[in-house]
């Protein structure tokens, strides 16, 4: 405990949340830590290095609370991570105002990132199959994978031996929710099994619903739910801890969306249909060898892995984007003294996009090799250093038989200094090669036009500086943060771009509960220039200002009582093509969960989302900083009941 603790920033713990107990975990059967506010299984083998001192940790609870949810619902406690779109098919997640396809993503240590069409997202995941998801944002490692440019965001899915319990060799659990405001039904069934060095997990889960009301009473066409979700993993781990694990997982949405996946409506535009059909999936592969003994000098680790996100839409005419990732990583940790490492390795990348209709089809792709080497050191006592260098080298194939290549270093360093006991400071710094990015598939038609030979290699310099402060059971931290790019890749042309501000957090727990408040400011400019969503798609979003708070408290050894606040403020630091000031909203949720004394395998839970019923966008969503285009409203109220049993 005392590690995970040192192990992450204040801020990182005031953004992770409170843990909770075993029986309101399910899916964790092992190595909970109850009530606590701050301290999480992370899941880290990095917590407490410098480079994780902006980290942002999803605690159990939220984990928990997300299982029948979206993506919206699993980052709602952390106001610098935002989540537009309204339905998962078009969510889109930005970190400190930046889009997450600027940062490096991966699951199970594969890369993904696979960009597809802009209407949708390119990395929908289903929370009820993930065990720990962080995000680093500004300097990211040399570790974390080529053109980290504004950070990395990490997923890992569930093991078998997070499911069984001690001493049990076959175990699982159930997930069943209803939800009035779209009728919607979800259900799950996880398995788990282990013999002897084998052990293997099933997961699937399965949304169906009815389009759902706003806060104005409005039913909004091509909302409902219609998602399935699978996870498969074998594993075998040997005497000596030679572990093998091969992971295949699938999400798939088939169904009626707005013509415009992430927008209500375009006022004025060229008349289209107010819905068509999006059939999209996502599908991750990934096989991994590592050492759970491993130590001292020689303690490898190989992934190989393999990632597509796939949008069909048949309506009025055929038309299918695929983009693809297939990557590959091999490094070593070396274990010096006084828990002092140096990780280094090789990482490749083979990513493909291309797009094809009745009469046309385009294709580009991009090869990269990537060398790199990150420290991890404590000197003294209250020092902590961290700093890396990756060279990167990328051949790119665009339309027109374009090939070019592109080659570049980056470079990381992160310090923490505890002044006193209470007090730490610590800052980050990193210039990153970006290469050449593939462009959105669904854009692809634009390239008669485009001249390859004119765009140059992207480049990003992100900047953090903070404190956290600890006085007893009261924590308080902030940090300002700055992300530049330059020459990134546009619309068949570079751009500059830049997102700046700040975070603020603080909490405080006790014995049964906890209160926690965060809060991020951001604004972003695009050439110089105050952005608004248009100007800035698929590199970030005028976000403004952004207020998160929850309080849980447990009430006696049955009940757990808790609520929540999602805050957006006036927004007025916009484009000068935007003309719209954003108005800020209040949502208030709350909810009751009870674990039976005679069945403690078993959980209730009941909850309200958006309590008083607001009509609002959330800041996140594209085009509500526009008169001509009607946002993505968010669901009015909505009574949700869950029941999980685990066996």
């Amino acid at each position: 405990m005392t590690q995970l603790l040192t192990g992450r920033s204040l801020v990182a713990g005031l953004m992770a949340g409170a843990a909770v107990c075993a029986l309101t975990t399910p899916g964790l059967a092992q190595d909970e830590i109850s009530l606590d506010p701050v301290i999480v299984q992370a899941y880290d083998d990095w917590a407490g290095a410098a480079d994780r001192a902006t980290t942002q940790y999803v605690s159990q609870a939220e984990l928990e609370r997300a299982r029948t949810g979206d993506l919206k619902d699993l980052f709602a406690g952390i106001a610098s991570v935002a989540v537009g779109g309204a339905v998962p098919v078009a969510q889109k997640i930005f970190v400190n105002g930046v889009d997450m396809l600027n940062l490096s993503v991966t699951v199970d240590d594969v890369a993904q990132n696979n960009r597809a069409f802009h209407h949708v997202s390119a990395n929908a995941i289903d929370p009820g199959l993930l065990k720990a998801v962080r995000a680093d944002a500004g300097a990211a490692p040399a570790d974390a994978g080529p053109h980290a440019m504004a950070g990395s965001v990490v997923f890992e899915t569930v093991d078998a031996a997070d499911i069984l319990e001690d001493g049990r060799n076959f175990g699982g659990n159930t997930t069943l929710s209803f939800g009035d405001n779209g009728r919607t039904g979800t259900a799950a069934l996880t398995l788990a099994g282990r013999q002897g060095g084998f052990e293997w997990l099933g997961y699937l889960k399965t949304a169906k619903g009815k389009d759902y009301r706003t806060g104005a009473g409005n039913t909004l066409r091509g909302t409902a739910a219609d998602m399935q979700s699978a996870l498969l993993k074998v594993a075998y781990e040997g005497a000596e801890g030679h572990r093998f694990e091969l992971s295949a997982m699938e999400l798939r949405d088939d169904a009626l969306r707005r013509y415009r996946a992430n927008i209500g409506a375009v006022i004025g535009g060229r008349p289209v249909p107010e819905l068509r059909r999006y059939d999209t999936a996502r599908r991750n592969l990934s096989l991994t060898y590592h050492n759970t003994q491993g130590g001292g000098m020689w303690d490898p680790k190989v992934v190989l892995g393999f990632s597509e996100s796939m949008v069909n839409i048949p309506d009025p005419e055929m038309s299918e984007g695929t983009s693809n990732t297939t990557s590959a990583k091999v490094q070593n940790t070396f274990h010096l003294s006084d828990g002092n490492t140096i990780v280094a390795g090789l990482d490749v990348y083979r990513r493909t996009s291309t797009y094809e209709d009745t009469d046309e089809y385009y294709r580009e792709t991009a090869r990269n090799i990537g060398l790199f080497a990150q420290a991890r050191l404590q000197p003294t006592e209250p020092l902590k250093i961290s700093f890396g260098l990756r060279a990167d080298w990328q051949t790119f194939n665009g339309e027109g038989g374009f090939k070019g290549s592109y080659s570049g270093l980056s470079g990381n360093a992160s310090v923490s200094y505890a002044v006193t006991q209470a007090l730490t400071l610590r800052a980050g710094v990193s210039s990153v090669f970006g290469g050449l990015s593939l462009e959105d598939n669904y854009e692809f038609w634009r390239s008669p036009t485009w001249n390859y030979g004119s765009l140059k290699s992207a480049r990003s310099q992100n900047y953090t500086l903070g404190a956290d402060y600890v006085a007893g059971n009261l924590r308080l931290g902030g940090e300002l943060f700055l992300t530049r790019m330059s020459n990134a890749r546009a619309w068949g042309g570079n751009i500059d771009f830049e997102s700046r501000g700040f975070n603020l957090g603080a909490t405080y727990g006790w014995d049964d509960g906890f209160a926690r408040l965060t809060y991020s400011s951001s604004k972003v400019k695009v050439n110089g220039a105050l952005s608004g969503s248009y100007e800035a798609v698929d590199f970030g979003a005028p976000l403004g200002q952004i207020l998160a708070f929850e309080v849980q408290q447990q009430v006696g050894q049955n009940w757990t009582l808790g609520g929540s606040l999602d805050m957006a403020l006036d927004y007025t630091h916009v484009a000068a093509g935007s003309d719209i000031t954003l108005k800020g909203y209040e949502v208030v949720n709350v909810f009751a969960e009870y674990v039976p004394p005679s069945l403690p395998n078993l959980r209730l839970r009941a909850e309200v989302a958006n309590l008083f019923d607001r009509d609002y966008a959330d800041r996140a969503t594209y085009g509500a900083d526009y008169t001509s285009i009607s946002a993505m409203r968010e669901p009015g109220r909505t009574f949700k009941v869950s029941l999980v049993t685990r066996f």
